[in-house]
């Protein structure tokens, strides 16, 4: 099996967004015209890169990032990662794996001080993120934003 990781494109937009909703499966699914604006946009943020897994031409993994450049630690970026998804009927093959390796080789090569994430309240996601070397040394918070009309 080769696993190839890489930035994605337009046309994994629908592998995209069945590994999302393998993510999120209470989310309503976007339209085809609400993801292609939605894409348009990610696909042109600077410092944004969304990574896929392909086995044999299938997506079968994904890994959203973000750059943000910053004015501490001597001017060093921060990478920001969110959305990190393994199809699961291709878990525990060392997909994810790949994936955070290839996020941390991003921030490596950007020259970003640290690579952030916040990962759900799960002791088999904790202890997967601990096997890529991450390390919970703080304590995430978030206040979700209602929408209006919802």
């Amino acid at each position: 099996m080769k696993i190839t990781v890489r930035s994605a494109v337009e046309t994994d937009l629908p592998s995209l967004l069945a590994l999302y909703g393998e993510l999120n499966p209470d989310d309503a699914p976007l339209s085809h015209e609400s993801a292609d604006v939605i894409w348009a946009a990610i696909s042109g943020q600077q410092g944004r890169a969304v990574l896929v897994a392909d086995v044999d031409g299938a997506i079968v993994g994904t890994a959203d990032s973000l750059i943000l450049p910053n004015l501490t630690r001597g001017g060093r970026a921060i990478l920001f990662v969110e959305n990190v998804v393994v199809a699961g009927s291709w878990q525990r093959r060392g997909i994810g794996q790949r994936l955070m390796e290839a996020v941390v080789h991003l921030g490596e090569s950007t020259g970003c001080y640290k690579v952030q994430l916040l990962a759900a309240d799960d002791e088999y996601v904790h202890a997967f993120y601990e096997s890529c070397d991450f390390t919970p040394v703080a304590q995430g918070f978030r206040r979700y934003i209602e929408q209006e009309g919802a």
